[in-house]
């Protein structure tokens, strides 16, 4: 095995593994409502600001993080963001810190197939 699978499976390996504290239960959903309960990494941050000034740039931002190797072997395939608002987007559904389960839509998506990961920028979701 060469370094960059070790670095894959160990990368894996943490964004998966809720002994390491990073890995949390994150159910990705599909267009067509097929679940899938993964586990990956959760950041929902509602404030960013800037150091230099002090001032706050954005209002909320919320990412998850999943193995790009666990998302193919299982046959989900990348997700993509869905800009069309009469088409069904991927969306993902974590509890929070508080316990309250929150659900995001997909905006983007920026896959790493070097290092085998995948980056899913979260935008606000109703199903009004």
């Amino acid at each position: 095995m060469g370094l960059k699978n070790i670095a894959q499976n160990d990368l894996q390996k943490i964004i998966e593994n809720a002994v390491t504290g990073f890995g949390v239960e994150i159910t990705l959903i599909d267009p067509s409502s097929v679940e899938y309960d993964l586990k990956g990494f959760a950041n929902d941050i509602f404030q960013s600001i800037d150091p230099d000034t002090g001032q706050i740039v954005s209002g909320r931002v919320a990412q998850i993080s999943f193995s790009l190797k666990t998302l193919l072997d299982d046959g989900i395939g990348i997700p993509i963001g869905i800009a069309d608002t009469s088409i069904k987007p991927w969306l993902v559904r974590f509890t929070d810190l508080s316990g309250s389960p929150v659900t995001f839509k997909v905006m983007s998506t920026a896959p790493d197939r070097g290092l085998g990961i995948i980056n899913l920028f979260l935008g606000n979701w109703s199903n009004d």
